[in-house]
């Protein structure tokens, strides 16, 4: 069985990637993005105790329906640059995405034993939002948009699922973002 991978269409001459500003700020939020995603395993094994929450298990997928009793939303999806998702949409929703990782943090953090490296984590979150942001204009036509977020966090078991979901979710997040800066590094 032969598989074959299509990457993103090459944006357009004088478009806001060929300039060097903008390259400078993908550099940063790449190097943001990295910085996350190699710090999710160790935030996870710091604050996630109970030993059926891993975070890279092919269970991970059943826990969708505790997921929405909690109310840990989905993140925003990503996917390369096309017809149909242009530049802005992309930053717009990671912005968004990590906007929402960075307020379940918050709604979590308070009531988890080990805090430090999810201190930093969110940390790391807001310096790339803010980067995000810088790289989406302005004038842009559509603002991004945050919907406020309220976690059902009886006790400590949805505390841990609920920062293991966001962890993963993360995660994942991050990924879709490294390969949208990916297609967008005009060094390479």
């Amino acid at each position: 069985m032969a598989f074959t991978a299509h990457s993103a269409p090459l944006p357009e001459s004088g478009s806001p990637v060929e300039d060097p500003q903008f390259q400078d700020g993908l550099h940063r939020s790449r190097s943001l993005t990295q910085k996350i995603l190699l710090s999710v395993p160790d935030t996870h094994k710091s604050c996630i105790h109970t030993e059926t929450l891993q975070l890279n298990s092919a269970e991970n997928s059943k826990l969708a329906n505790i997921a929405s009793t909690i109310g840990v939303p989905p993140a925003p999806v990503l996917g390369p640059l096309s017809g149909n998702v242009s530049l802005e949409d992309s930053l717009r929703r990671m912005y968004e995405g990590l906007k929402l990782h960075q307020e379940l943090l918050n709604l979590i953090a308070p009531r988890l034993e080990e805090k430090e490296k999810v201190t930093d984590l969110m940390d790391d979150i807001r310096d790339l939002t803010i980067q995000i942001k810088k790289m989406l204009k302005t004038g842009t036509k559509q603002q991004p948009t945050i919907a406020p977020v309220a976690l059902r966090l009886p006790g400590s078991y949805e505390v841990q699922v609920a920062a293991h979901l966001t962890l993963v979710q993360l995660q994942s997040f991050g990924q879709d973002m490294d390969r949208v800066f990916r297609s967008l590094d005009q060094s390479s």
